[in-house]
C-alpha cells in the first residue's frame, strides 16, 4: 500500500503530502490516522519551525472516501467518535485539529478542489495558499451529515457565523477569490505550494522561540477575557526577553549578519 502521507524535513521546514493522488487524495481510515501520526510526530519536533501542509496530484482533498459510509459500523462508530487519549479531538477531527495542537506556524498550499474533509484540514492550518481556480467547498450536506472535522474550533475565527452557515447549509462550491473575500483563504498564488515553501523558509529564518509564542498568544487569548489576554501578552513576552535566542535577534541586527538560532528547549 503507498503511504498515506509523507512527510520530509530540511532546514527547519516540514512538508507534510498527502499522498493518494490517483484518488484525488480522498481521505480513508488510513489516511485520518496517517495525519494525526504526523502531526502529532512534528508537535514534538523540537527543530521544526515552520509546516508546509500539501498534497500530491493536482488536487489538494476531495473529502471523505465515501467507502467509509459503506463500510458501517465498522469504520464509523461511537469508540471512532469519542475523544482521543493525547486530544480533545476524536479519529475523524484529529487529522484537522493536529494542525493547530503543532506549536509553529502551518502553511496549507492548495491546488485544485479542497470539499468537505479536505477544506476542513486546510482550516485547522495557520495560514491557507490557494490557486484562484481552486475550488472549495463545505460539502457535507450533500451526505446529510454536518462538517464536524473540529470546524467550529476553526473557521469560527475567521468567518463571520452566517456566511459560514450560508456556505455549510448550501454546499456551494466557490473558487479560490471568493475563497479569499470570505476569509476561507489567507492569499492567492499560481503556485501555491512554493508560495507556502517561501513563506515557511522566511518565518524559520526567525527566532523559535518567538514564532511558537506568536502562535500561543493568537491561538489563546482570543477566548480569554481582556485581562486575561493582556495577561498572557506579558507572561509570554517575559519568558523571551533575556533568552538566548532573542539576544541572538539583537546581536544579528547589530551586527547586520544571519542569526544563528538554537531550537527550543520546552
Amino acid at each position: 500500500m503507498t503511504e498515506r502521507v509523507t512527510v520530509s524535513i530540511d532546514n527547519h521546514v516540514a512538508v507534510v503530502q498527502l499522498n493518494r493522488p490517483d484518488k484525488h487524495n480522498a481521505l480513508d481510515l488510513q489516511m485520518f490516522e496517517a495525519l494525526a501520526k504526523a502531526g502529532q510526530s512534528l508537535a514534538d519536533d523540537r527543530s521544526v519551525r515552520a509546516v508546509v501542509l500539501e498534497a500530491a496530484g493536482a488536487n489538494f482533498c476531495a473529502g471523505i472516501d465515501t467507502g467509509i459510509f459503506q463500510q458501517g459500523d465498522t469504520a464509523i462508530d461511537a469508540a471512532a467518535m469519542a475523544p482521543g487519549a493525547v486530544s480533545p479531538a476524536n479519529l475523524f477531527q484529529h487529522a484537522a485539529y493536529v494542525w493547530r495542537e503543532v506549536p509553529v506556524p502551518v502553511i496549507c498550499a492548495i491546488s485544485g478542489i479542497a470539499y468537505g474533509a479536505g477544506l476542513q484540514i486546510a482550516l485547522g492550518a495557520d495560514l491557507r495558499y490557494a490557486r484562484p481556480d481552486a475550488r472549495l467547498s463545505i460539502m457535507e450536506i450533500k451526505w446529510g451529515i454536518i462538517p464536524d472535522m473540529a470546524i467550529t474550533t476553526t473557521l469560527c475565527r475567521i468567518m463571520p457565523a452566517d456566511k459560514i452557515k450560508e456556505l455549510a447549509w448550501s454546499g456551494r462550491v466557490v473558487d479560490g477569490r471568493e475563497g479569499l473575500s470570505l476569509g476561507l483563504i489567507t492569499a492567492l498564488h499560481d503556485d501555491p505550494s512554493q508560495a507556502a515553501r517561501d513563506t515557511a523558509r522566511l518565518i524559520a529564518s526567525k527566532s523559535p522561540d518567538a514564532i511558537r509564542a506568536i502562535k500561543r498568544l493568537f491561538d489563546h487569548a482570543w477566548n480569554l477575557a481582556d485581562a486575561d489576554a493582556l495577561k498572557l501578552e506579558a507572561r509570554l513576552q517575559l519568558s523571551l526577553l533575556g533568552g538566548a535566542n532573542q539576544i541572538e535577534a539583537v546581536m544579528a541586527n547589530i551586527d547586520k549578519r544571519t542569526p544563528e538560532f538554537t531550537d527550543p528547549k520546552l
